[in-house]
């Protein structure tokens, strides 16, 4: 059931059992509803191997000398479940590591960045991918954190840098965030993060021999001034007390859907 509420030159189109309103557009001389025009001009620039720093953490270009602290890093978890998830890894050696690495220091899409503490330590490995500059949209992704930056304010703070990136430093659209619908870490940390969920889309791939089925997470430029205001106001070191505990939590904007039931629950 769908249907179209006239104002004025706007119309309000609305989709749905429940009739919930969906997008205000406009409409064109035939009466047509059609998307709000666009500003800027396309493509937007690709992101680079650019430094960017913050309190907490720092994103390092990813090259080929991080490779052992990283290794040594991950290994710290010891059953190598941050893996699971992602299309490659676990890798029985350090040498093995190395030569993945050696391969995605040369790739521009994903282009790889090392978290590094603020001492130089590097601690995990983030990307963007599937960049699409004409359309102003990027994903984040690849991402893999060492029990080092598990759960704190620099593994907050490295997904604020990359968005932060995306959007005020791009000026892209739309920053996505994809999983396994089964990753219920990973989902769970996107809806922390701000991101609303969009859909699954069922056998989307498939990965170490078995089937994905992909949840889908975004956020937008209207939304992201709102968004970056509670980063910023949770990442104040006020907000934390003497042993680094906050004392309150990160609170994004309403969503329209928390996305599918947890499937760890």
């Amino acid at each position: 059931m769908s249907g179209l509420i006239v104002e004025g030159e706007k119309a309000l189109y609305w989709t749905g059992a429940r009739a919930s309103l969906a997008f205000m557009t406009q409409l064109n001389p035939l009466g047509q509803p059609i998307g709000d025009p666009i500003h800027g001009t396309f493509p937007r620039p690709r992101p680079e191997r650019t430094l960017r720093t913050g309190r907490y953490c720092a994103l390092v270009p990813l090259a080929i000398d991080h490779a052992p602290a990283l290794h040594t890093a991950y290994e710290r978890a010891p059953d190598g479940r941050g893996w699971t998830y992602l299309p490659n890894g676990p890798y029985e050696s350090a040498r093995d590591y190395e030569a993945w690495v050696a391969e995605a220091v040369v790739s521009r899409d994903p282009l790889f960045f090392t978290v590094e503490d603020p001492e130089g330590q590097p601690m995990g490995t983030c990307s963007y991918l599937r960049i699409a500059p004409e359309a102003g949209v990027i994903e984040v992704g690849f991402i893999n954190f060492s029990p080092l930056m598990q759960q704190s304010r620099a593994s907050t703070e490295a997904m604020f840098l990359m968005m932060a990136h995306a959007f005020d430093d791009l000026g892209y659209r739309r920053y996505e965030w994809k999983c396994d619908t089964l990753n219920a870490p990973s989902r769970r940390a996107a809806r922390r993060l701000g991101f609303t969920y969009e859909g699954t889309f069922r056998q989307a791939t498939h990965y170490k021999g078995r089937n994905r089925d992909t949840a889908w997470y975004a956020m937008l430029d209207h939304e992201w001034p709102a968004i970056r205001a509670e980063f910023v106001r949770w990442l104040d070191p006020a907000n934390f007390d003497a042993n680094g505990q906050q004392l309150s939590r990160l609170e994004m904007p309403e969503r329209s859907s928390d996305g599918p039931p947890d499937p760890s629950a």
